[in-house]
C-alpha cells in the first residue's frame, strides 16, 4: 500500500460508507481494527453479490496493515475494485478511506483483497453466469 503519493485518491468504486460510533472503538476513542474489516468484507459482498448474480460468501481475506488510526466521528469509506471474476469466484480489493472529524482530508486507511465464492441456496459452490 502506498501512502506517499502527492496526491492519493481511492482506486475503484465507493460502495460503503459509514459513521464510527462510539460502540465501535476502544476506551481510548480508536476505532477497533475488526469493526474496519468487517464494514470491508460488507463492502466486498456488495460487490460480489452484484457480480456473482445473487448469493455469495466469503472464502478468503489477504493481509492487511493498518496505516492510520481512526477516530470515533471519521466517515469511513470502502471503495471496491475487482480484479478478477472465475467460474464460481470473485477477486476484489477494498480500499478504507476515511476523514477525521476534525480534518476536511480524506486519509486511506487500509487495504486487502476479498475472495468470494457464488453459492446456491443450498450453500453449495455454483458457478457464476457471465453477462453476454
Amino acid at each position: 500500500m502506498n501512502t506517499d503519493d502527492v496526491n492519493p485518491a481511492p482506486v475503484g468504486e465507493l460502495v460503503l460508507r459509514v459513521m464510527a460510533m462510539p460502540m465501535n472503538a476502544n476506551p481510548h476513542g480508536d476505532i477497533s481494527g475488526g469493526w474496519l474489516v468487517a464494514q470491508m468484507d460488507t463492502a466486498a459482498a456488495i460487490m460480489a453479490g452484484r457480480l456473482a448474480n445473487g448469493r455469495a460468501t466469503t472464502m478468503a481475506i489477504g493481509p492487511m496493515s493498518f496505516v492510520r488510526p481512526v477516530r470515533i466521528g471519521a466517515v469511513v469509506c470502502c471503495y471496491a475494485k475487482v480484479n478478477n471474476v472465475g467460474r464460481s469466484s470473485v477477486k476484489v480489493t477494498i480500499e478504507v478511506w476515511c476523514r477525521m472529524p476534525e480534518d476536511a482530508e480524506r486519509h486511506k486507511v487500509t487495504e486487502a483483497e476479498f475472495v468470494y465464492v457464488a453459492i446456491d441456496k443450498d450453500r453449495r459452490l455454483r458457478s457464476i453466469e457471465k453477462e453476454a
